[in-house]
C-alpha cells in the first residue's frame, strides 16, 4: 500500500537581523553583526560561506591599493590569514612577481590568489572564534548560520518585510522548510532575490542613456518606447579548476553542445573582432573558441595563450595559466607534489554565457540557463584538451589537463555555483551613476572641480559622497550581455560607497548587503568585485546592528547628518575606510 509523501518539516526562527545569502557581502555583514553582539541569522543556498570568493571559485580581482588602504581591516586580515594558513601547512614563503608580496597561488589577477577552500575554511571558523580579525564573537549575541536553504517567498506588510521563507536546497535537505522573522533584512544574494520575492523596487538590464545621462549609456533603442533593455544582463560564467599532467590523457567526454560552441561566431555589437584572416575585410565575426578575443586595444583584439605547468612563459607574458593560478607548485615541498600540483582556475571570456538570461524569466528558464553555462564551460575545457593551438607548436590540445575538485570542494572540478556578475539592482535613495565615478565622463563634464587633487591617481577622483560608508575601485568592466552587446572596459575613479545606495526608496527595513545595491547597469560593473562587495556587506551589517540597537529605520538614520556621522564613526572604529587618503574628509 502506497503512502502519500509527508509534508516538509518546518522550522521558525525569530531574530533581529536576517542576512539572506552567505555571499562575500553576506559573510562580511554577519561578521560585523557578530562583533557587536547583535542577534542575527544567515541563510545561504550552498554549503560554503563566501560567495564569489569560495562557492563561485573566483580569485579576488582587487584594486591597486589593497595591501595598504584599499579595503576594510577585516578583508585585509582575511587575506593575511589565507597567506598564514598556506605557510602553516608547509608552503615556503617567497615573493611572486609582479606584485612582490607572498601570493599563495602566484596568480596575476590578484596579490592573494589562493584556493577557494582556504577562504571557505577560514570564513566557516570565523563565527566560532574570529581570531583572524582579532575579535571573539560577543557572548551576549545569538546567531545561526544555516546552509543549503534557498529563499522562496517573503511576508510583506505595507512597506516592510516581516519574514522570509526558505526551502531546503536539493539534494541536501529538500524536505525541510524554514521561516525567519526579523526586524531588519539584508539582501546579500547574488541575484537580489529578496527584491523579487518582496516586490521591492529594482532594475534589470541596461538603462537608456537618458535615464541617468551616462556617457556609455545605451542609445540604440528609443527612450520613448522603453527606459531600459531588460535583456542587457552581463554574461555569467561557471568556473572550474585544472592541473596539467604532461604525457597523460584526461580528456573529458565530448559535451553534447560542443559542436555548436566550437563553431559559434558571436553576432555582437560592436562586432566580435578577431585577428585576420578570420575577420577579414568584411569583419566576419570570429569564433568564440580561440585564444584571440575582442579587446579595447588599437587592433581591436588580443591573443592570450596558455603555457601550462611545467613550462614557463617568456618574461612579462600575460598568459592564461598563471592569470588565475590558485596553487603554485613551486612553493611546496617535493614530498607533497601529489597534494599540491600547479592548479589554475579557469574563468575566461570564452566561457561567458549570454544566450539566455537569469533575470526576468521563470525558474525553469533560469535553471536551463545555468545548465547551459555549465555546458559551455565543459565545452571550453574540451576545446583546450583537444583543439587549442599549443604554446610549443606541438599539435593541438592539452589532453593532460585534469579537472581538480579538491580546491573547490567538489567532486567534479567545477565550482559549487555559477559566477554572477550582475543582479537585480536596487532602486535606492542614492543611485551611483557613471557621472559619479567614470573617469572619462567626469573629465568631459568638468567634474574635476569636485576634488582639489584630480591627478592624485591616473583614474582621477570620484564624487565625494558625504554619507560614505566605504571605498572601492575597479574598472567599468561590462562583459558581453544577453542583448548581444559586446564588452565595455573603461577607466573608473577610486570611489566611495554611499549609505543611500544601500537603502531602498520605499521599503523601510531592508538593506542591500552586496552587489544588488543602488547602482546603474554601468556602475555595477565597477562595484561588483570582491573587496567592494565585502565592504558593502560589512557596512550594511554595521548599519543594521545600529538600527536594531536604537530601534531606528535605515531611512531615518540616512536623513539625519548626526546619525550618519555616528554610524561612520562606528565604521571607522572597526577599520572600514570611508575615504581615500588623498581626499581628506
Amino acid at each position: 500500500m502506497s503512502h502519500p509523501p509527508s509534508a516538509p518539516s518546518a522550522k521558525q526562527i525569530d531574530t533581529d537581523i536576517l542576512i539572506v545569502g552567505g555571499t562575500t557581502g553576506g559573510v562580511a555583514a554577519a561578521i560585523a553583526c557578530a562583533s557587536v553582539g547583535a542577534r542575527f541569522v544567515v541563510v545561504e543556498s550552498t554549503d560554503w560561506l563566501g560567495g564569489q570568493l569560495t562557492a563561485q571559485g573566483v580569485p579576488p580581482d582587487e584594486n591597486t591599493w589593497i595591501e595598504d588602504f584599499g579595503g576594510t581591516r577585516t578583508y585585509q586580515r582575511l587575506r593575511e590569514a589565507v597567506r598564514a594558513l598556506t605557510l602553516e601547512r608547509g608552503a615556503a614563503q617567497r615573493s611572486v612577481e609582479p606584485f612582490g608580496a607572498f601570493n599563495p597561488g602566484g596568480g596575476w589577477v590578484s596579490r592573494c590568489c589562493a584556493e577557494p577552500r582556504l577562504f571557505a575554511e577560514l570564513l566557516a571558523k570565523s563565527f566560532d572564534r574570529e581570531a583572524w580579525h582579532g575579535k571573539t564573537a560577543s557572548p551576549q549575541g545569538s546567531f545561526e548560520i544555516l546552509l543549503n536553504f534557498k529563499p522562496i517567498s517573503a511576508d510583506v506588510a505595507g512597506d516592510s518585510v516581516r519574514a522570509v521563507s526558505f526551502a531546503g536546497n536539493a539534494p541536501h535537505n529538500e524536505d525541510q522548510r524554514l521561516t525567519v522573522t526579523a526586524k531588519f533584512i539584508i539582501d546579500a544574494t547574488d541575484l537580489g532575490d529578496v527584491y523579487e520575492l518582496a516586490g521591492i523596487e529594482h532594475s534589470i538590464g541596461a538603462e537608456h542613456q537618458s535615464v541617468y545621462n551616462e556617457l556609455h549609456g545605451r542609445t540604440d533603442f528609443s527612450a520613448s518606447d522603453k527606459k531600459l533593455d531588460w535583456l542587457d544582463q552581463q554574461a555569467v560564467s561557471w568556473c572550474f579548476a585544472v592541473e596539467h599532467r604532461p604525457g597523460e590523457t584526461h580528456t573529458i567526454a565530448k559535451p553534447d553542445q560542443y559542436d555548436f560552441w566550437a563553431g559559434y561566431r558571436p553576432a555582437m555589437s560592436p562586432p566580435w573582432v578577431t585577428e585576420p584572416p578570420e575577420a577579414g575585410p568584411e569583419a566576419v565575426p570570429g569564433r568564440l573558441f580561440s585564444w584571440t578575443v575582442p579587446s579595447h586595444s588599437k587592433q581591436g583584439y588580443r591573443t592570450f595563450g596558455m603555457t601550462p605547468w611545467p613550462d614557463e612563459p617568456a618574461k612579462d607574458t600575460l598568459e592564461m595559466w598563471r592569470y588565475r593560478r590558485i596553487v603554485d607548485r613551486s612553493i611546496w615541498p617535493a614530498a607533497s607534489a601529489a597534494q599540491h600540483p600547479d592548479v589554475s582556475l579557469i574563468n575566461m571570456v570564452q566561457m561567458d554565457y549570454w544566450l539566455t538570461p537569469l533575470l526576468g524569466v521563470s525558474h525553469t528558464v533560469r535553471q536551463r540557463s545555468l545548465q547551459a553555462a555549465r555546458e559551455l564551460s565543459a565545452s571550453w575545457l574540451y576545446w583546450m584538451q583537444t583543439a587549442a593551438p599549443r604554446h610549443d607548436g606541438q599539435g593541438l590540445g592539452y589532453p593532460g589537463l585534469r579537472l581538480r575538485g579538491d580546491e573547490l570542494g567538489t567532486a567534479d572540478g567545477f565550482a559549487k555555483a555559477c559566477y554572477i556578475r550582475e543582479p537585480r539592482r536596487l532602486l535606492a535613495r542614492t543611485m551611483v551613476t557613471e557621472a559619479h565615478v567614470g573617469t572619462a565622463q567626469r573629465l568631459t563634464e568638468g567634474q574635476a572641480t569636485d576634488a582639489s587633487n584630480w591627478s592624485a591617481t591616473e583614474f582621477g577622483t570620484a564624487h565625494r559622497f558625504a554619507d560614505t560608508v566605504g571605498i572601492g575601485h575597479y574598472m567599468i568592466d561590462l562583459h558581453p550581455s544577453c542583448a548581444m552587446r559586446n564588452n565595455v572596459y573603461v577607466p573608473c575613479a577610486p570611489f566611495r560607497i554611499p549609505m543611500g545606495a544601500l537603502i531602498p526608496q520605499r521599503m523601510t527595513n531592508v538593506l542591500a548587503g552586496g552587489k544588488a545595491m543602488g547602482v546603474s547597469h554601468i556602475t555595477n560593473a565597477a562595484y561588483r568585485m570582491h573587496a567592494t562587495e565585502w565592504n558593502v556587506g560589512e557596512s550594511a551589517g554595521t548599519l543594521a546592528a545600529w538600527c536594531a540597537r536604537y530601534n531606528l529605520q535605515p531611512a531615518a538614520i540616512h536623513e539625519s547628518p548626526e546619525h550618519v556621522e555616528a554610524v561612520q564613526r562606528a565604521l571607522v572604529g572597526r577599520g572600514v575606510r570611508i575615504a581615500w587618503p588623498w581626499e581628506g574628509s
